[in-house]
């Protein structure tokens, strides 16, 4: 890709925008996060339609590329899968989606509530992916990848463009990271006029992996935001974007990711999965550095799931 991604951003925004939502933010005193000194701003991309980002680079791929007859096939830890169901089921376009057990049953109902043909095969992502490539080459179907193509970067994209239009004075950015998609595609929007800060699940540390190899490489997959957060390695269209871009990363607790979800809750009455809550984490978790007046922003994408399980 180009590397200077903000006109095709901006154009992939207008094309998209009838089909999404553009999400609120909540603004908060750092003190209601236990967070003296600093400012917050929450960019609730869960409230998208199919309750995450995905749904944008969902979108773009079906707007930017020729659709064929057959439809469109993805392989997903779950949220991709809803989005593209979602969204295939917006065009008229047939979906077939491919999951790994792990999937939450959240995740899973959504995909057949969208009325797409839904496969749970493989107990990871990357199971699911090579089962989905397999059907792929046996059929005329279109991929949509979850992160490492250039359509869904571009979808993705628009929620920085959405976000500096919301709260242009921010200084820093939190993402929680998995396949790198959607801080990738930030990235592509921002570059480096904000501190971007990657988040990530210390069992699946997909990102700090890369950096360490200078390249991505295989990483464990584990954890409670396995469904979201664990595709085995970050793209290498992503990690294109994101070496010469992210300040840092910081990685997760399971503990610490729940307790950004009872923080959440407590807070704001909002219900995040696991791997919606990651970015917050690490700021509840003091593992992002901030100065006194800081403004910082974190985005809480990811609302899939069966029930308010705060573990009390």
């Amino acid at each position: 890709m180009s590397p200077d991604l903000r006109p095709r951003i901006a154009a992939t925004e207008q094309l998209i925008r009838p089909h999404v939502r553009r999400t609120p933010v909540v603004q908060l005193a750092g003190e209601d996060l236990g967070l003296p000194g600093v400012a917050v701003t929450l960019k609730l991309e869960l409230l998208q339609h199919a309750g995450s980002f995905k749904t944008r680079g969902a979108f773009a791929n079906l707007l930017l590329r020729p659709v064929p007859p057959a439809g469109v096939v993805a392989a997903s830890g779950g949220n991709h899968g809803v989005a593209v169901a979602f969204a295939a089921r917006s065009r008229g376009v047939p979906a077939k989606i491919f999951v790994p057990h792990i999937s939450s049953p959240a995740k899973i109902d959504r995909i057949r509530s969208y009325g797409a043909d839904l496969v749970v095969e493989g107990e990871s992502y990357a199971e699911a992916l090579a089962a989905s490539e397999a059907w792929v080459r046996r059929s005329e179907g279109m991929t949509i990848h979850a992160f490492d193509q250039d359509e869904t970067l571009l979808g993705q994209g628009t929620l920085g463009l959405e976000l500096e239009a919301q709260a242009p004075e921010l200084e820093t950015l939190v993402v929680g990271v998995g396949g790198g998609g959607l801080l990738g595609g930030i990235a592509g929007w921002y570059g480096t006029r904000v501190r971007l800060v990657g988040a990530e699940p210390e069992l699946a540390p997909t990102l700090t992996r890369a950096l360490e190899a200078g390249r991505p490489v295989d990483a464990p997959v584990g954890g409670i935001a396995a469904d979201s957060l664990a595709p085995r390695r970050i793209g290498e269209r992503p990690f294109a974007l994101l070496r010469d871009t992210v300040a840092s990363v910081a990685l997760l607790t399971d503990e610490e990711i729940r307790t950004a979800q009872r923080r959440l809750w407590d807070v704001l009455r909002v219900v995040a999965e696991p791997g919606g809550a990651a970015a917050l984490a690490s700021l509840l978790a003091g593992k992002v550095r901030l100065r006194p007046g800081e403004r910082v922003g974190v985005v809480v994408s990811g609302g899939n799931t069966t029930a308010v399980d705060l573990g009390r």
